[in-house]
């Protein structure tokens, strides 16, 4: 494939006659895809499938309400499934983070309410617990060389036991605080929400443009302008057809109470998603982690500290499971002994893995957890509206795991024989 160069000093940079174009770039993704290169086409798809067939069966499915009722919904499981991509690209997995979010949340409920420490101070100690968790987690792991597996299920039960514990048996902690229950259950006011479209869409405009111009420069193979033109388009129209739903009017009687904006819990998404995409994408630390999962032992000769890396990707998993634990406290209003547990990890887990995550290293995105916990958000949310039995649920949410772990699979081997 040839390069963009550029003969003469101009305001901006020009291809050349054998940059590629359009049609060679789509031949070019095209021949990825026959590879087995997929990355989240599937997820996309299955999302777009779902969204379409419920949408046909059941009307109120695409409401503004219930569209909001999905980022709530998915809220908690899509921010573990972050932490848990950390996990997963090292070819480990974190049984425990579920019951790690629980912990988290009765830390919170304790030190708010019971003891009525400010909300700060409360969020601050649940998201320090969740990374001490997973640096002995992780320190057992790298360190003992006990299989994470081993180390996570013991942590899955003696957690349910901690949550227990501090909640003091079967009793129901009430979160009292204003600030708590709004992150889930408070809206961001429409001209902020709108104001916030415009800066986020502005600066993805703006990295794109500017990561094209330096690669140009540099004369570096790059996306085309017109797809470059195209990605920021499509993203504008979907983020901003979201804020657009979002902003209409949800509630029944809007004389006695209005609800209108985007879910202050979809800015927090937004910005842990761009943070962790960052670490993972621009930093020297997310390369370690790409290379101690895709080859442990040429990433140690190549001078990587390998534990190091290891055990601060179950610090971030546990962490994030923190963050999770509090937004599913904010949801619930409480917290009890269900806090965590039930079917939270099997969905976390669900949705990185059905984004385009692999379970075997070295593969996926903090955004996979995103599209993913879409795609668990609207299997739940539609199978409700369909009034499906839990039996239902389960199989169907079961099925499209072992759908995404097939494609997975088979992608793999699709792209190890086209090397």
């Amino acid at each position: 494939m040839s390069t963009v160069t550029s003969t003469a000093p101009r305001s901006a940079p020009a291809a050349s006659a054998g940059s590629p174009g359009v049609g060679e770039h789509v031949r070019n993704y095209l021949s990825r895809l026959r590879g087995g290169d997929l990355g989240a086409l599937p997820a996309i798809l299955g999302l777009v499938v779902l969204c379409t067939v419920f949408s046909i069966v059941r009307p109120s499915f695409f409401t503004a309400g219930n569209f909001a009722n999905l980022f709530i919904q998915g809220a908690a499981v899509t921010l573990i499934a972050m932490g848990l991509v950390f996990v997963l690209l090292l070819g480990e997995i974190d049984l425990s983070a579920g019951f790690a979010s629980g912990v988290c949340a009765a830390i919170l409920a304790v030190l708010s309410t019971e003891m009525g420490l400010p909300w700060y101070v409360a969020v601050a100690a649940a998201v320090a617990t969740g990374t001490v968790i997973g640096t002995v987690l992780g320190f057992l792991v790298a360190k003992v060389g006990i299989p994470s597996f081993v180390v996570t299920l013991a942590a899955f039960l003696a957690f349910q036991g901690l949550v227990l514990l501090l909640i003091h048996g079967g009793t129901n902690i009430s979160i009292r605080d204003s600030v708590l229950i709004a992150i889930v259950n408070r809206n961001v006011p429409p001209l902020i929400g709108w104001a916030m479209f415009g800066v986020g869409i502005a600066g993805f405009a703006l990295v794109q443009l500017l990561r094209y111009r330096k690669r140009a420069k540099k004369g570096l193979v790059s996306d085309p302008l017109p797809v470059v033109f195209a990605r920021i388009v499509m993203l504008a129209g979907v983020t901003g057809s979201a804020v657009y739903i979002l902003n209409l009017e949800r509630s029944v009687n809007p004389l006695i109470t209005s609800l209108r904006g985007v879910p202050i819990v979809v800015p927090v998404i937004v910005v842990l998603l761009i943070f962790w995409t960052f670490v993972l994408h621009r930093t020297a630390y997310g390369r370690h982690i790409y290379a101690v999962g895709g080859n442990r032992e040429a990433a140690r000769r190549a001078g990587i500290t390998v534990d190091r890396i290891r055990i601060s990707a179950f610090m971030i998993c546990s962490s994030m499971a923190a963050v999770g634990g509090i937004v599913a406290a904010s949801r619930g209003n409480s917290v009890d002994a269900n806090t965590g547990g039930s079917n939270v990890l099997l969905f976390a887990v669900g949705a990185a893995v059905i984004g385009g995550t692999s379970l075997f290293g070295g593969k996926g995105r903090v955004l996979d957890a995103v599209l993913g916990g879409a795609v668990v958000a609207v299997i739940e949310n539609g199978m409700g509206l369909l009034n499906a039995s839990s039996g239902v649920k389960f199989l169907f949410t079961g099925l499209v795991l072992l759908l995404a772990a097939s494609v997975d699979a088979l992608s793999r081997r699709r792209a190890a024989q086209a090397r």
